[in-house]
């Protein structure tokens, strides 16, 4: 389980790594995970073992990654309610944008394994 930790840290210290020297605009760990998400489709098999280990220990207390957020909107309740009308709809654009592409993505998949069926 260590060494599925240590990969983990590695993709997290690689996406930092990655946005600090290249000035990208997203977070470290989203960089990582995204680095993460390539290693793992290169390699075309399942997961390690002890990564899959060490991500199953730290999702079981995903939902403790809630309680920041929490406090930060009880803790900018106002600045919220005088901007709700912006949020709303950047949350219903960005929600209908997503469920949009993801559509296009499985119809272009669909046609593809189709395709290769045929």
């Amino acid at each position: 389980m260590l060494s599925g930790f240590l990969v983990l840290l590695a993709f997290l210290l690689a996406g930092d790594i990655a946005g600090y020297l290249f000035a990208l605009p997203l977070p470290g760990p989203v960089l990582g995970m995204a680095l993460l998400l390539g290693w793992l489709a290169w390699r075309r098999r399942p997961p390690p073992e002890n990564l899959r280990t060490a991500s199953m220990g730290i999702l079981q207390y995903l939902s403790l990654l809630f309680v920041p957020a929490g406090v930060g909107v009880i803790l900018h309740l106002e600045r919220l309610q005088r901007e709700w009308p912006a949020i709303l709809g950047a949350v219903l654009a960005g929600t209908l944008i997503s469920v949009g592409l993801s559509g296009l993505l499985l119809k272009a998949l669909r046609a593809k394994r189709e395709a290769q069926h045929d």
